[in-house]
């Protein structure tokens, strides 16, 4: 999604891309990161440096949801995005992922991918910088927001999910 925009998509690319990291995040803030700390030895500082790594996103991705397309500062929020969910995808499928899976058994996982999957359905589709980041009060939290944000997209026909493009 990430290349697609770069690479000029319109406007329907950049929200569903704005839908997909927001659901992303919301999900791996209820349940990743609480694993994360619960299973490897200095998970309090990972999920944290991830926590901030993941607000700092959030507010890439409203800026850019604030920008119109033809203004002149578009084309860096676009690269600020992209970079921040390189960096991401990075840390996580380098460093992150592969340590769960030495320390969870695939019952843990799929458990934990189940309800990442399941929190993605009920999570915001807009970045949402001032709701809470950690449970319990973001499974509270972001379902509700992301109820009000369903109801925002379905009365303007906003595509929220790659498949819909």
């Amino acid at each position: 999604m990430c290349d697609r925009l770069v690479a000029g998509g319109d406007g329907k690319v950049e929200e569903v891309l704005v839908a997909m990291l927001s659901r992303h995040l919301s999900s791996e803030e209820q349940y990743l990161y609480p694993t994360v700390r619960k299973v490897l030895p200095d998970g309090d500082d990972l999920a944290d440096q991830e926590v901030a790594a993941d607000a700092e996103m959030l507010a890439a991705l409203r800026d850019l949801h604030a920008t119109p397309r033809g203004d002149s500062a578009y084309p860096s929020k676009i690269d600020a995005v992209t970079a921040r969910v390189r960096e991401h995808t990075a840390r996580t499928d380098g460093d992150l992922f592969p340590r769960l899976a030495r320390e969870c058994t695939d019952n843990d996982l799929i458990r934990l991918g189940n309800r990442v999957q399941i929190a993605q359905e009920a999570a915001p589709t807009r970045p949402h910088v001032s709701t809470p980041f950690t449970p319990p009060l973001n499974k509270v939290v972001e379902p509700a927001v992301g109820v009000v944000d369903k109801v925002r997209d379905a009365l303007t026909r906003r595509t929220t999910w790659p498949e819909d493009l």
